[in-house]
């Protein structure tokens, strides 16, 4: 597994956020079990996933600025992209799933707001390798595109899974280049970070340049949202 560069790199950030729990099928620090529950009915690959224990969950408690808090967040996703790459091809791989759960309030930033540069930058930089990247807001019930409802999440949250080629695309609509590159997604074992620099303000400068021309508007978890622009 190539090493990406935002482990190596000092991090000025770091301790913005404050590990709770690491990595657990059954975590203590959040009730996700009815939810999940709930959630099987909506995603086909949930209930073995759980069945085989391959869904995780990882959760960390916001202890910095929102800009800080924003840098961590994308730090964890390689974390977990990193971890989950190798594990993908392997039996089953395309059953595990891990998440990384946001607890905490940080003045004048709603998570919505602090996981959407993350979320945009990441599913960006490992989409071409097939690696995909979710997002859910704790209690934002929502809807599917045929109108039925979705569950309100307990916390928020960021799955980290293999990308589902015949299905993830479709939901990405709103940013064609990006449905392509999922949909031909294939890992040779790249480093990601090869032509990307690894300070989060660069990399958010770089994920800027990738927005859409307008911005989609839209409620559904599975839709493809940007951030806002700033500046």
């Amino acid at each position: 597994m190539t090493t990406p560069h935002t482990t190596a790199a000092s991090r000025p950030t770091a301790g913005a956020l404050r590990l709770v729990e690491a990595s657990a099928i059954r975590p203590t620090a959040v009730d996700i079990s009815d939810y999940m529950q709930q959630m099987t009915a909506h995603c086909p690959h949930l209930a073995p996933s759980l069945r085989q224990n391959m869904t995780t969950w990882t959760v960390y408690r916001a202890e910095g600025d929102a800009e800080a808090v924003e840098a961590e967040l994308f730090h964890a996703g390689v974390q977990a992209a990193e971890w989950l790459r190798p594990l993908l091809n392997r039996p089953h791989g395309f059953l595990r799933c891990e998440n990384i759960v946001l607890l905490g309030e940080i003045p004048g930033a709603r998570h919505r707001e602090l996981m959407a540069w993350p979320h945009w930058a990441l599913k960006n930089l490992y989409g071409p390798v097939g690696v995909m990247f979710g997002k859910f807001h704790a209690g934002e019930e929502e809807a599917t595109e045929t109108g039925a409802r979705i569950p309100a999440a307990p916390a928020s949250f960021l799955p980290v899974r293999a990308a589902i080629r015949r299905r993830d695309p479709h939901f990405l609509r709103a940013t064609p280049e990006l449905a392509a590159a999922l949909a031909a997604a294939k890992d040779d074992g790249r480093d990601v970070f090869e032509h990307i620099p690894p300070q989060w303000k660069e990399i958010r400068t770089w994920a800027g340049r990738l927005l859409p021309p307008a911005k989609p508007s839209t409620s559904s978890p599975h839709k493809s949202v940007s951030p806002p622009r700033r500046g």
